[in-house]
């Protein structure tokens, strides 16, 4: 019988702000084969004796095969070459508070992890986003007089929705569905948009879903609770309740608060700790006009490009939005010097989310590091991954 001949690999990285791309064409095997490849506008070909592996592009995207340049190969790995690329894609980083029309509406919050009901039937008449860290600092820049709003914090009353970098701040009232908190929450002082509310003493407050009993936020106050945004979806109450993949959710509500976060502070570095103060995570964001395009697969029909296994299906003719970043774990003091400097860095800016969604995003990340070809998993002692928005 005759052996199984290795699939061909096609890899490519567009980047639609430069207009340009990094196509890698794998080599079935390590001592190589006759390959013929062809690259036309909006599609891709490699014969060998063994087969012939074809990729047709999404229609946004479309290859200029006469700027080829670069070609190198790379034992192990294939082709490499670089191109220009006319890509028309738009992209919209979904809010679901995203018009100031939908503020009027009754929403429902659900557990992403099991769609058990939190909060039923909400009519918000406010959704605003809460102050930067240093808001007080400001005010008394501001005031010709003490500041009236000195050692206030911001409740939300119970139809407001604050939102911060990684969570709302709602107001629960005692006629609806709520999640159990674990223990009552102790007192509250000062809070904003990153150092929120202080809790004296420390006091263990979660949130915790009734029927998965997954961590969702933390109790601020007694009426004031913190849902964090990687645990809890938001729908309008005539809506269903979407079922999304966990991988591809915690993605994308990561991805969205990087890139509105460097968008609005002009900062790239981010430190991830979860909700017990420990850093996790060390994130540069390199980029945020990726689309990645890959198939693993031999065949002569359109292929499908998956980055992660448990993504939905898509159709054969689309591409993923992404951001490429670079990472450092901080576990068991992996990287302490460097987490060190990047504390006492106030261009670095805190995320907090729950220790087991940092757990799962170094999981995500990890992944999506070991599916790249080996020579763009690391960059100046970094490790490289992308997360689909």
């Amino acid at each position: 019988m005759a052996a199984a001949v290795a699939p061909a690999r096609v890899f490519l990285e567009v980047r639609t702000r430069l207009q340009s791309a990094l196509l890698i064409l794998g080599d079935p095997r390590e001592g190589g084969m006759p390959l013929e490849v062809s690259v036309t506008p909006s599609s891709l070909r490699m014969q060998t004796p063994a087969g012939c592996t074809e990729l047709w592009l999404p229609a946004e995207v479309r290859l200029v095969p006469s700027s080829c340049r670069g070609l190198r190969h790379v034992a192990g790995e294939g082709l490499h070459l670089r191109l220009q690329v006319r890509a028309e894609v738009c992209r919209k980083l979904f809010s679901v508070f995203n018009q100031s029309s939908q503020a009027q509406e009754c929403y429902t919050f659900y557990c992403q992890s099991c769609g058990e009901v939190t909060i039923k039937d909400r009519k918000l008449q406010r959704v605003l986003p809460l102050p930067a860290e240093n808001w007080a600092a400001l005010v008394e820049e501001w005031c010709c007089h003490p500041s009236p709003f000195a050692n206030k914090p911001l409740h939300p009353r119970e139809s407001d929705c604050f939102t911060g970098d990684s969570f709302f701040l709602v107001n629960l009232r005692s006629d609806l569905q709520q999640p159990r908190p674990e223990v009552a929450p102790a007192e509250t002082s000062c809070f904003s948009s990153e150092n929120h509310l202080k809790l004296k003493p420390k006091a263990n407050t979660k949130v915790i879903c009734k029927r998965c009993k997954v961590m969702l936020g933390e109790t601020m106050s007694s009426e004031t609770t913190k849902f964090y945004m990687t645990e809890i979806i938001i729908q309008p109450s005539e809506r269903n309740f979407p079922i999304i993949p966990r991988s591809q959710f915690v993605q994308s509500v990561i991805a969205q608060c990087l890139v509105e976060l460097s968008s609005a502070r002009s900062t790239f570095r981010f430190t991830v700790q979860g909700h017990d103060g420990k850093v996790y995570i060390l994130l540069w964001l390199l980029n945020s006009d990726s689309l990645v395009i890959e198939s693993l697969e031999s065949s002569t029909s359109i292929q499908k490009f998956p980055l992660l296994e448990d993504l939905p299906k898509a159709d054969s003719s689309s591409a993923w939005n992404a951001i490429k970043i670079l990472y450092q774990p901080y576990i068991k003091s992996r990287n302490e010097k460097l987490a060190s400097s990047w504390e006492s860095d106030i261009s670095v800016h805190c995320l907090t989310l729950p220790s087991a969604t940092c757990l799962e995003l170094l999981l995500i990340l990890s992944r999506s590091n070991a599916a790249l070809p080996q020579s763009l998993r690391c960059m100046n002692s970094f490790q490289v991954a992308f997360l689909k928005m």
